[in-house]
């Protein structure tokens, strides 16, 4: 009785699945998308973060959702990422949002901005405060979804042809900045140049600009920056941290199935922490390499420094002003990063403060 009962459902279910296995497949469609990266393949870390978040979409739909990745320059340049995937021309984008700068200062914040958060705050701040709940209002103009996609930790302040002694040797100087850096530092006379990655040293060698920053040690030696200036400034204050995005249309998105929209979020979550944890990995030795090759390290003096805080809160209060998208989100902003850094200096730094400079024998 109870085999004849076994048999009965087993066969009930083997016709079950026969139905369900058509349905499923109609569900799972085979997509082959095409991803514009905004950074050359010689940025391992930045390019192979896209690759890795195409490896893993694949592997997460058993193959079927199929994402090409395509390297700054080779669909478009790297700063035009955010128009191509706006105008439908690729379906996703790996980019910083502070290259869209001009089109609207509000799209900073899904990068960085001037005296900002840490890495950890940035996240903290989009996945458990208003951040990505208002980077997606914003980005709905844009017709795209944007998803976290890696962060560079707090960045280097750059290569300069000379040294930087007082506010005064900032007048004039062709500096390539991104985004929101680059207006404050035009207040202090600076002349800001906004170069994707890959162009960046031979505008430096040639001396089409004078200065340079890009993220850190393990990137800024592979483009080889210390070959064309010899002093290496830090830290770089107009990015405490740097967020990097995956940008998607907006109609792809809304057509994707269930699981191929789990596959995308559960990629990009995974590029977010890769990115960063290589980072802190391979900074450390490439600094020291830097170091050997006879550059000079030095901090900008704390006048600078001052001038810069003062001229980006400046900032901050005259776009504020002027753009009521931006004033929404550096409000809800400002609070979030001025009680983070009330914590943060409570624990974090004052552990730093005392343990980091004893190293352990």
């Amino acid at each position: 009785m109870e085999r004849r009962s076994f048999l009965k459902k087993a066969a009930v279910g083997a016709a079950a699945g026969a139905v369900a296995a058509p349905v499923l497949a109609e569900t799972t469609p085979t997509l082959n998308w095409r991803l514009a990266s905004s950074f050359p393949k010689s940025l391992d870390t930045l390019y192979g973060g896209a690759e890795l978040f195409a490896a893993r979409v694949k592997e997460l739909t058993d193959g079927k959702f199929n994402i090409r990745v395509f390297a700054g320059g080779e669909i478009v340049p790297g700063t035009q990422v955010l128009d191509a995937v706006q105008a439908g021309t690729i379906e996703m984008g790996h980019t910083c949002s502070y290259y869209y700068f001009g089109k609207d200062p509000t799209l900073a914040f899904d990068t960085s901005v001037p005296f900002g958060m840490s890495s950890r705050q940035q996240t903290a701040w989009m996945l458990y405060g208003n951040g990505m709940k208002l980077m997606r209002e914003l980005l709905a103009d844009y017709n795209i979804v944007n998803f976290i996609g890696g962060n560079s930790g707090t960045q280097m302040g750059g290569w300069f042809r000379k040294e930087i002694k007082t506010v005064a040797d900032l007048n004039g100087l062709k500096f390539r900045v991104g985004g929101f850096g680059g207006r404050v530092l035009s207040k202090l006379g600076v002349v800001p140049q906004q170069i994707a990655g890959g162009d960046i040293y031979p505008a430096l060698e040639k001396g089409t600009i004078d200065a340079a920053e890009w993220i850190g040690p393990y990137d800024d030696e592979k483009l080889g920056f210390n070959k064309v200036a010899k002093f290496y400034y830090y830290p770089g204050w107009w990015e405490g941290s740097t967020q990097f995005s995956f940008y998607m249309g907006k109609k792809e998105w809304e057509k994707l199935p269930k699981l191929y929209r789990a596959a995308v979020e559960a990629a990009s979550m995974e590029v977010h922490v890769d990115i960063q944890a290589k980072y802190d990995a391979k900074n450390p030795p490439a600094l020291g390499r830097l170091l050997q090759s006879k550059i000079s390290l030095k901090p900008f003096p704390p006048a600078v420094m001052e001038a810069c805080f003062k001229a980006a809160q400046e900032t901050f209060t005259e776009e504020s002003a002027k753009n009521p998208k931006f004033k929404k989100v550096y409000d809800d902003w400002k609070v979030f990063r001025n009680n983070q850094g009330q914590w943060f200096n409570v624990a974090e730094e004052s552990f730093n403060r005392f343990n980091y400079p004893r190293p352990l024998k």
